[in-house]
């Protein structure tokens, strides 16, 4: 079945790796975004800014079966978009977060645990909530750390510009907090697998890496993924009881236990992450972090975590 797919984004990382998936299947893509990166080749752009009416007017004269929300982070930008494009026929697609879930002592975390109405990202359990109440098939992606090629929220770079730079490498206490990654390209593909049953029809996903790592883990990982030895660095505790839990100012990644349940995913879609940790970060390496022409970097800011 060859779907007409309409991208709310679509030139940046998730949405990037989506159509370049969704191509390979010979859907009829349509991609709506403000034209400041490339476009893929094969598909429609259609330049306009989501916040702006007279722009989403242009999509007034489609109809759309499938259309992918990857950049929405508020009930209301959702709702725009839907009052102009039209209602998708067969289902849309929307990308969530983790981080809608409340602190718990209780782990891993499933797509039942309570949510977090004070969270950075209420607006997107709202707008899942609206969704399912609005009865319009959908179907929602709750990922933790997404890290991958094309990745622009520094997380893997964080450690990457340490390691390559031949830094002490700030770990918080003795670095078994616990977190969780998932490559951009396992998350593509469980999005297009989606779209292959009905099982997945008013669902909502975590979707992640399969195992959880701890600090020092992920980070001797990371010097592995580099070709280093975990021998030659230091990992420098600090004690970050005076920094937000949640913030990522300093550190890349919130302070406290993050991993969540998998198994919903990987049962309905019959899907399984093809990256392991090291061999992701890896193809983060070699095919992102190396091809990047990085500035200077500040490391002023590890000081502060060990004032």
């Amino acid at each position: 079945m060859v779907l007409k797919v309409l991208f709310y984004g679509g030139t940046r990382f998730v949405g990037k790796a989506l159509v370049s998936r969704l191509l390979t299947k010979g859907h009829e893509i349509f991609v709506f975004t403000r034209g400041n990166l490339p476009v893929p080749k094969n598909i429609t752009h259609i330049r306009g800014d989501r916040s702006n009416d007279e722009d989403l007017k242009k999509l007034s004269g489609h109809s759309f079966d499938l259309i992918v929300d990857s950049s929405g982070r508020k009930l209301e930008d959702t709702q725009r978009l839907l009052k102009f494009s039209g209602l998708p026929s067969f289902r849309f697609i929307y990308i969530s977060s983790a981080g809608v879930y409340d602190n718990t002592q209780l782990f891993p975390i499933s797509e039942e645990s309570p949510i977090d109405f004070e969270s950075r990202h209420i607006g997107k359990a709202n707008t899942e909530s609206w969704l399912k109440a609005e009865g319009i098939p959908f179907t929602s992606f709750r990922p933790t750390y997404i890290y991958g090629p094309g990745n622009y929220n520094p997380i893997e770079k964080w450690f990457f510009d340490r390691i390559s730079n031949g830094r002490s490498i700030p770990v918080p206490f003795d670095g078994q907090t616990i977190t969780q990654l998932g490559h951009v390209s396992d998350l593509a593909e469980a999005i297009s697998k989606s779209l292959e049953t009905d099982k997945a029809i008013n669902q909502i996903y975590n979707c992640s890496g399969s195992k959880a790592v701890t600090f020092k883990g992920l980070i001797e990982t990371a010097i592995l993924a580099t070709g280093n030895k975990v021998s030659d660095f230091n990992l420098r505790s600090f004690d970050p009881s005076k920094l937000d839990p949640k913030a990522r100012k300093l550190f890349p990644l919130r302070l406290t236990n993050f991993f969540t349940d998998t198994s919903k995913i990987e049962k309905d879609l019959s899907w399984e992450p093809k990256f392991d940790l090291l061999n992701g970060l890896i193809d983060s390496y070699k095919n992102d972090y190396l091809l990047v022409n990085h500035e200077q970097v500040d490391f002023s800011s590890d000081e502060i975590l060990f004032d």
